[in-house]
C-alpha cells in the first residue's frame, strides 16, 4: 500500500527552496525519513561526484533525485549512474523544476532522497 501522497517540496524559485514551510537559501539535501541538511556543498562546484552524495547514499534511498540547478550546470562525473545503479539506486538528474515535481511523486511511494543546488 503506497504512503498516503506528502509534498515535501513546496516550492522553488532561483536560490530559495521551501521544503515543509521552511525556506533554505543554500543547496540542501532531503533524506527519505524527510530530514533536510542545508548547505551541502560539492567538492567541486558543479560536478557531482559519489563523495558528495555519501551522507544521503548512508540513507539507503532506492532513488536518488538531485536538482541540477535552474539551469541545469550541475553535471555527474563519468559512470556515477552506472555506479548508483550497481548499487541498486535510481539516478534522476533534472533541472530544478524538473526535479522537484519528480521528488514529490516519488517521495511519496518509495524510499527517495534529494540533492538539490538552489541557483546556476
Amino acid at each position: 500500500m503506497a504512503k498516503e501522497a506528502v509534498k515535501m517540496i513546496d516550492r522553488f524559485q532561483f536560490g530559495r527552496m521551501t521544503i515543509r514551510g521552511e525556506t533554505y537559501t543554500t543547496d540542501v539535501q532531503i533524506f527519505p525519513d524527510g530530514r533536510v541538511a542545508d548547505g551541502w556543498w560539492r567538492k567541486h562546484g558543479h560536478r557531482l561526484t559519489l563523495a558528495d552524495l555519501e551522507v544521503l547514499l548512508a540513507s539507503k534511498p532506492d532513488v536518488l533525485v538531485v536538482g541540477t540547478g535552474v539551469y541545469g550546470r550541475v553535471l555527474p562525473e563519468d559512470g556515477l549512474e552506472a555506479t548508483l545503479q550497481k548499487m541498486g539506486i535510481d539516478l534522476i538528474l533534472a533541472p530544478n523544476d524538473e526535479a522537484v515535481a519528480h521528488f514529490n511523486r516519488l517521495f511519496a511511494n518509495r524510499p527517495t532522497a534529494g540533492g538539490f543546488h538552489l541557483t546556476c
